[in-house]
């Protein structure tokens, strides 16, 4: 559920910067991506820029973090060419082989999908800048699944001023 409100900053004043009892802008939402495979990558740089721009935030920072232990949140090229290589290099990395895992003792199957997200990453910070994301060249958000066919969250917190 969507949540907005402005916090107090309670940084110590040297003279620059922010002074104690300041306001921030922020925003948080959760999105919710089910990928209809087993590990699929989604761009999800237009949901997140959504947020953004109802935060009403103009400079600060963007948190974007898979609520899930076996989803990841990265950024890179949108190019489908890479996606494929990652899929690929990942089932190198750590094959689905449910007898493989430890982890799958437990009556999952899922062991291979942990390990995924570990090499993927959690979460992307993003800068805030005149009111929209501040990205390099070629760079957009992504939501990685290892262990789809259900939805997930993805928390987006924005805060700046």
């Amino acid at each position: 559920m969507p949540a907005q409100g402005r916090q107090r900053c309670f940084a110590a004043s040297d003279g620059g910067g922010w002074d104690p009892g300041e306001t921030v802008k922020s925003k948080t939402e959760h999105l919710t991506f089910n990928i209809d495979a087993r590990m699929g990558f989604r761009n999800i740089t237009p949901e997140v820029a959504d947020v953004v721009r109802d935060s009403g935030v103009r400079e600060g920072l963007c948190l974007v973090n898979a609520m899930h232990i076996t989803a990841s949140v990265f950024i890179n090229d949108d190019e489908p060419g890479l996606h494929q290589d990652y899929k690929k290099w990942l089932e190198e990395l750590a094959p689905h082989d449910p007898a493989r895992y430890q982890h799958n003792r437990t009556g999952e199957d899922n062991g291979d999908a942990h390990h995924k997200r570990q090499i993927m990453g959690r979460e992307v910070v993003v800068a805030i800048t005149g009111g929209k994301l501040d990205f390099g060249p070629w760079e957009q958000i992504f939501y990685g699944e290892f262990d789809g066919r259900r939805p997930k969250r993805v928390l987006v917190k924005v805060i700046g001023d």
